[in-house]
């Protein structure tokens, strides 16, 4: 199997490269970065700005497009830029190829709590910032033509995202979060998500959720995240309407807020998918939540 594969210099992108790997196939790898020195040895890697560079002329049987802009923060333009144009690009280079791609949950409804959703509620017509809209219009661009993923929350080995936002909340002795920590949260191990992508090879265009095994409650993954980075420190919940106030403060004075009303928005209700369509269709079986090793992630 030859695959192509963006966003390598990345998170995802160079996990779904390293599975790929030890599963034996060949892989071409591709990111904006000048080099990404943690691929395994012997992957071709080249440097390539989907939305400005040419294409690489290059036959492969399936893409599997996990680059884009991960940000709740930032110009919009940029951020459409990656996320819609970057999709249409990696679909018009790779002609005839299957193509995975490597969405989020972000596309559901962000005004209403989000209660094992199915694949069919999604997406909506209104969203909160340009990461959420622009990740729906890249879906709408590439769907019935593509095998479309949804992880939520992904973590694990090189986490560039969730880790260091919840360890960034830690004052003192306490890490602030947001509701009651009770809400129900769908996380996705970085493993798990690479494993969806390399079945999703050769599948029918669908659109799948991808989570670990089981929800669990938010207090239960900080408090697991903080136990397995051995900081000692407790959670302690600031109420959503009072978090969605500081939020609003925070984006007009702060040229990066360190909360914004997306954030708010997404931790302080529940937040689960329903996987049944990927197990039953693409055979994903997937690990359940855990930080094991996060002292060296």
């Amino acid at each position: 199997m030859r695959v192509a594969v963006t966003g390598a210099s990345g998170f995802v992108g160079g996990a779904v490269v390293r599975a790929a790997v030890a599963k034996g196939w060949q892989v071409h790898a591709f990111g904006r970065r000048a080099r990404a020195d943690h691929l395994p040895a012997g992957v071709p890697y080249r440097s390539w700005d989907l939305t400005r560079d040419a294409p690489p002329l290059l036959d492969v049987d399936a893409v599997i497009h996990c680059a884009g802009s991960v940000t709740d923060w930032g110009p919009p333009a940029e951020i459409w830029r990656a996320n819609l144009l970057g999709t249409e690009a990696a679909v018009r280079a790779f002609p005839g190829a299957t193509f995975v791609h490597v969405s989020t949950a972000s596309v559901y409804d962000p005004f209403r709590p989000t209660v094992m959703a199915k694949e069919e509620q999604a997406p909506v017509a209104r969203y909160v910032n340009a990461y959420g809209a622009s990740k729906a219009a890249a879906e709408r661009a590439v769907m019935g033509r593509a095998v479309i993923l949804r992880p939520h929350a992904i973590y694990g080995h090189g986490d560039t995202t969730l880790l260091p936002r919840v360890l960034r909340a830690v004052r003192g002795r306490h890490l602030l979060a947001v509701g009651t920590g009770a809400q129900r949260v769908s996380l996705t191990s970085v493993d798990n998500l690479a494993q969806a992508c390399l079945l999703a090879v050769g599948s029918r265009p669908a659109v799948y959720n991808v989570t670990d095994a089981e929800p669990l409650t938010l207090d239960e993954a900080l408090r697991a995240i903080l136990r397995h980075r051995s900081v000692r420190a407790t959670p302690r919940y600031i109420p959503e309407r009072f978090a969605l106030a500081l939020a609003a403060l925070s984006e007009v004075v702060a040229k990066r807020p360190v909360l914004t009303r997306y954030a708010v928005g997404h931790l302080a209700v529940e937040r689960t998918l329903d996987i049944t369509a990927a197990r039953r269709q693409l055979g994903y079986d997937p690990s359940p939540t855990s930080f094991e090793g996060a002292s060296s992630w």
